[in-house]
């Protein structure tokens, strides 16, 4: 099967196909307001606490990786519904994976952030007392 040369066009298309995808995302997925809302907090803090490099690229790397988790999910859980509008349970543990994906992803994230986030404001409260 041969590939279609390179189109600026075509990758420009493909690029607002990809930004709808993350508008769907915050519109349509309650879930997904609330990992923007712990990123604005986590940037935010890492901003003021001065983060090292490696420290921003860790939480960054988090960031990513609970949307990412959020967006396979939210397609999935679309995907299933629209195969098996009605209960099924293959489809229904196959959701439940999903989620816990993200539960994983999100807990890790939290984790992470405590280890980075959590000495730097003791330190603070230690300097303030």
């Amino acid at each position: 099967m041969a590939t279609a040369p390179f189109s600026l066009r075509h990758r420009l298309r493909s690029l607002g196909y990809a930004l709808n995808g993350l508008l769907i995302l915050l519109r349509e997925e309650h879930n997904a307001r609330l990992h923007l809302l712990g990123a604005v907090l986590a940037v935010t803090a890492a901003f003021f606490l001065h983060l090292s490099r490696m420290e921003w690229i860790l939480i960054l790397l988090c960031i990513g990786m609970v949307f990412i988790l959020e967006i396979i999910n939210s397609a999935v859980e679309r995907l299933a519904d629209h195969i098996s509008p009605g209960r099924h349970r293959l489809i229904g543990q196959a959701k439940d994976l999903c989620a816990g994906a993200v539960l994983m992803g999100a807990m890790t994230a939290f984790a992470i952030g405590a280890i980075i986030f959590i000495p730097k404001i003791l330190q603070i409260i230690r300097h303030v007392i």
